[in-house]
């Protein structure tokens, strides 16, 4: 064979990935390998597990706290919650659990109970939010695995998954700081009770309006088609990507934020709601009519104007 055509050979190997032969290795060595040329395995397993372990934390968490909930302010799911096995927990967790559900800060640690809500309203983003952030995700790795067999540099999917979580847990200072503005303007129970009354119709009525809003349609039109945007926007560099994945989690903070009002309203620590959430958002950006979005909102603005007469 000419030299030309031997390197045109080559060439054509390494532009489909022919060249990856693993077969000298041992099937811990060949299993590794497969794992590194192939990123998808490894974001799903890392973004499965963060999910899990997210929702295994609420869920004590949220034990811990219907356990310590007077009967006068209980939340739907409380009789469930107190009748599941309480698992023993690492010291560390305890504290944190203790400085989240407490309604004054522990040894005057003002600063640590705000770290800690801030790290829980991040758990939360993580097991509401991610999951419906699987199809930016997926597209993402195809279009990495298109460039990959094309012999072109690529950044790993978990670069892109880490600016769109940046994202929210500069969401999560704010939920946190709000978390503390409204139990200081309840004045009483513990720190995650549901806030009632006209706090708590307000929450749920700016949650209904967003529904309805130009920006939630938009937002939510970024985060159903995310082809368009990752492709655009495609680069080689981590910085770049990075910033792709921040792009990525505003969009999808534009379109969740108002629904995260909803917690106040039912009581952070209601893990029901939270996976009522989670399942919502993650309908409302597969679904292609706006139906589940309109419906959504109706429903939270007539819950916020009985809440309203009630407290009245």
């Amino acid at each position: 064979m000419p030299l030309d055509q031997r390197g045109d050979s080559a060439h054509s190997n390494d532009m489909t990935g022919q060249q990856d032969d693993f077969s000298h290795l041992d099937r811990a060595g060949r299993a590794m390998a497969n794992i590194a040329r192939n990123p998808r395995v490894t974001v799903n397993v890392v973004v499965g597990a963060c999910i899990l372990l997210a929702w295994l934390s609420l869920a004590a968490m949220a034990i811990r706290s219907a356990e310590g909930r007077i009967a006068g302010v209980s939340t739907p799911g409380d009789t469930i919650l107190r009748n599941l096995p309480r698992l023993p927990l690492p010291d560390f967790l305890e504290r944190f659990f203790a400085l989240c559900l407490s309604p004054v800060p522990l040894d005057a640690s003002l600063g640590l109970q705000v770290g800690a809500l801030v790290f829980m309203w991040f758990l939360m983003a993580i097991a509401t939010m991610l999951p419906s952030a699987a199809p930016m995700i997926r597209t993402y790795c195809e279009i990495a695995e298109t460039a990959r067999i094309k012999g072109e540099p690529v950044v790993h999917p978990l670069v892109l998954v880490a600016g769109y979580l940046s994202v929210w847990l500069a969401a999560s200072v704010m939920f946190a700081a709000l978390t503390l503005a409204a139990h200081a303007f309840a004045a009483s129970g513990e720190m995650l009770d549901p806030v009632v009354g006209a706090a708590g119709a307000l929450a749920l009525l700016v949650a209904g309006l967003y529904q309805f809003s130009g920006l939630k349609e938009a937002c939510l039109k970024k985060c159903k088609n995310p082809f368009s945007i990752l492709f655009a926007n495609w680069s080689a560099r981590p910085a770049s990507i990075f910033r792709l994945g921040i792009t990525q989690g505003l969009w999808c903070l534009g379109c969740c934020w108002a629904l995260m009002l909803v917690m106040f309203a039912v009581g952070v620590m209601n893990v029901f709601w939270m996976a009522l959430i989670g399942l919502f958002t993650l309908i409302e950006k597969q679904t292609a009519s706006r139906v589940p979005t309109r419906l959504a909102g109706a429903i939270l603005l007539v819950w916020a104007a009985a809440l309203l007469v009630v407290s009245l």
